[in-house]
């Protein structure tokens, strides 16, 4: 049993450290130009045993995308259900969705995966369960903050989907470095979206100065 258990435990180190590796290719060359002897280089090891643990190169990056979906949403449920106020929460969940910076790698991985989902069943997948789960996660907050009578919100999910539309639109023009469109004014536009759907002053969101 120790023998086994301890056989099993290296197959999920060399599996997550191939994934780990995958990861870092994809964001350097991009999904459409990884190899599988490129991420068997970063590890140091052969292209067989890379092919040992993931039969083809869409197995291993299906699998790299399904890692790293997995942890974006870790982190967007711990985020959307922290302390604070439902508009607390709306106003944080908004801020994670924003780009940390022009051509921001995370980013850049998504937008790639959204492209090849066009062709790639799996990957199309992927990329529509992280969509989802961050329109639920809207969805959950605005329904709370309803609920509490923070604010009038007649149908969270609707409401939830046009401000989850809102950012993907804003997100892609910060990556990409569209004129106009900063990080800052990305967080302004999207609290001036969420006050509209539910009827609050642009003022009400945390940290915002109030005039007069």
């Amino acid at each position: 049993m120790l023998v086994s258990g301890s056989r099993t435990e290296q197959v999920a180190r060399r599996r997550a450290e191939l994934l780990d590796a995958a990861y870092r290719v994809v964001l350097d060359r991009g999904l459409s130009r990884v190899r599988i002897a490129d991420v068997a280089q970063a590890v140091n090891v052969s292209g067989g045993l890379v092919h040992y643990h993931f039969a083809t190169k869409d197995a291993l990056l299906t699998e790299t995308m399904r890692s790293a979906a997995a942890q974006d949403i870790e982190r967007l449920h711990d985020i959307a259900g922290g302390r604070g106020s439902a508009l607390e929460r709306l106003d944080r969940v908004m801020r994670e969705y924003v780009p940390a910076a022009d051509g921001d790698q995370s980013w850049l991985l998504w937008i790639d995966a959204w492209g090849a989902g066009l062709r790639d069943e799996s990957l199309r997948a992927i990329s529509e369960e992280l969509d989802g789960v961050w329109a639920a996660a809207l969805e959950d907050v605005l329904r709370d903050g309803a609920a509490a009578g923070e604010y009038a919100c007649a149908d969270p999910a609707a409401s939830a989907l046009r401000l989850a539309s809102l950012l993907d639109g804003l997100g892609l023009r910060v990556t990409l470095g569209r004129r106009g469109m900063s990080r800052a004014r990305m967080v302004e536009n999207a609290r001036q979206a969420a006050a509209m759907e539910l009827g609050l002053p642009r003022s009400a969101f945390p940290g915002v100065r109030r005039s007069g």
